[in-house]
């Protein structure tokens, strides 16, 4: 196993909670398939998605933003351990600074997703930055 699988391994062990920016409620959509494999695999799910806030997707409620899910897991006295950005590489700037605000511990970008800018700031701001790469073929190579 080679550093950057380890990295990852280690991510996907210590991690807990998963925000999916850009979830879908819509089944047949990559972001709602990886969630919902995460969710049975024992990870938690928060839902990010303006255009369904308010409703509930795979039986979490949708936030509007990140800031709005971190806010309501800290009233569970937990925080968000991943950002996994479903956005397309132009838009995913801002999600990484929002994930850099809440004090994440990591924003995964995934397949196709590369903005070598915000994986900069993410890092310098101490997160682990795992990009280009789909956390659910990550999840179950290394299992």
């Amino acid at each position: 196993m080679d550093q950057e699988q380890q990295t990852i391994w280690r991510i996907l062990q210590e991690s807990r909670s998963i925000a999916v920016v850009g979830l879908s409620a819509r089944p047949d959509r990559p972001s709602h398939e990886v969630a919902q494999y995460l969710q049975r695999h024992g990870y938690r799910i928060l839902a990010v998605n303006p255009a369904y806030a308010g409703s509930r997707i795979l039986g979490e409620h949708c936030h509007a933003t990140l800031a709005d899910a971190a806010a309501a897991l800290q009233k569970e006295g937990a925080g968000i351990d991943i950002v996994n950005c479903f956005r397309r590489a132009e838009e995913v700037g801002a999600a990484v600074d929002d994930a850099i605000a809440i004090g994440a511990r990591c924003v995964w970008l995934q397949l196709g997703v590369i903005d070598a800018q915000a994986a900069a700031r993410a890092s310098c701001a101490g997160l682990a930055v795992v990009m280009d790469k789909c956390i659910k073929i990550e999840h179950m190579q290394l299992r």
